[in-house]
């Protein structure tokens, strides 16, 4: 089949699969490899460890596997979220989820990608015999934002994130390597200018420089990837925010007004909507592995959410969170304890002194013993 057909009908299949765009790219070394390196000499990775295990794939994706020839990317749209009757899913409400990326939000990408990938694959087996193929999403060596770039699904932005002409930068990627030649597509021309509004908005100035992104000081990656106690600067960093970080996303001018999908999988389910930094904080093992069933926040675990929780409480310096932290000293695991205790003297309340001094009392744990101390230390 000549190539540029056969690009156009992969495509067509990932529209039908329930995908917003698709595009076809070559698997030239990247053009971008050497500044993915630099990154990395740099340490921006900070605790990400496993994103320079086989650099050598990433920079050069034909190594994905043995006889790799071309990609199939993918793009799935996550906000806004039209509904099936024409309206749209409002913003939530409360003191949790509006901190909350919105990608995090509905059922787990991964999954839900996937699925969708499978049934491109199974559709290529049968009308491509003996081709081989491989899908990724989020997986993997590979840099599916460059790969993604050279496909013409949109243009690198100076916050690292993709942007398109009519979605913004809401949507998430995938990717299907094949054993076939396909007729490549055309990137897209830059979309930033000379605009630095991200740059500008990052709480954090993780975004130092453009389209370069130093992890040490990103929101993201304290509230998701990190395990253990955030180190004192990264607890103010995070301010209120428990999962993600959707700053530089939300002053960006090509996100006012992107066209939307109806992608229900994608919507904030009741069974989470209804939860607050209280009850987050509250939450037991069985609740927590029956609410976020299906969610990718697993990916902090349920300590991890919650030692999120009581940082953002504690940056809110509001005295209504004085309660749930309190219980949370009394009957949290020790990373939620301490964190529990340094909000606690972040309020700094004569309630919230005195719920410091009785927990010191029975505290056996040194780490959240010395918490307790400095929290109580005017």
């Amino acid at each position: 089949m000549d190539p540029r057909v056969a690009a156009d009908l992969l495509k067509s299949w990932a529209l039908e699969a329930g995908f917003d765009r698709a595009g076809v790219a070559r698997l030239d070394p990247l053009e971008n490899g050497g500044a993915y390196l630099r990154w990395l000499s740099r340490g921006d990775q900070a605790g990400m460890g496993y994103m320079e295990r086989r650099a050598e794939t990433r920079v050069n994706p034909s190594q994905v596997f043995p006889g790799a020839r071309s990609v199939l990317c993918v793009a799935l749209q996550y906000h806004p979220l039209e509904r099936e009757d024409g309206t749209r899913q409002p913003e939530p409400a409360g003191d949790l989820w509006r901190r909350v990326a919105r990608y995090a939000r509905g059922a787990d990408y991964h999954e839900v990608m996937t699925e969708r990938l499978k049934s491109i694959e199974a559709r290529v087996g049968e009308a491509f015999p003996g081709c081989a193929t491989r899908r990724y999403v989020d997986t993997g060596p590979v840099l599916e934002r460059e790969l993604a770039a050279r496909a013409g699904i949109g243009a690198v932005g100076k916050n690292t994130m993709l942007l398109h002409p009519q979605a913004g930068s809401w949507f998430l990627l995938g990717e299907i390597f094949l054993s076939l030649d396909l007729a490549p597509d055309q990137p897209l021309a830059d979309l930033c200018g000379s605009c630095t509004l991200c740059l500008e908005a990052c709480p954090t100035a993780a975004l130092s420089e453009p389209y370069r992104l130093d992890s040490n000081r990103c929101i993201s990656y304290w509230t998701i990837e990190h395990r253990g106690p955030f180190p004192p600067e990264a607890r103010r960093m995070v301010g209120g925010w428990v999962f993600g970080c959707d700053v530089c996303q939300e002053v960006c001018p090509w996100n006012e007004a992107p066209e939307g999908s109806v992608h229900p999988e994608m919507e904030l389910p009741p069974e989470r909507a209804e939860l607050d930094l209280a009850r987050l904080l509250r939450l037991s093992r069985e609740e927590y592995v029956e609410r976020f069933r299906g969610s990718p926040m697993k990916r902090a675990k349920l300590a991890g959410l919650q030692r999120n929780a009581a940082v953002a409480m504690g940056n809110r310096l509001e005295s209504r969170y004085i309660g749930p932290l309190a219980e949370a000293l009394r009957e949290g695991e020790p990373l939620v304890r301490g964190h529990a205790a340094w909000a606690l003297g972040r309020i700094g309340s004569e309630p919230a002194r005195a719920a410091l001094a009785e927990a010191l009392e029975r505290e056996a744990d040194e780490g959240v013993r010395a918490e307790i101390e400095a929290a109580i230390r005017p």
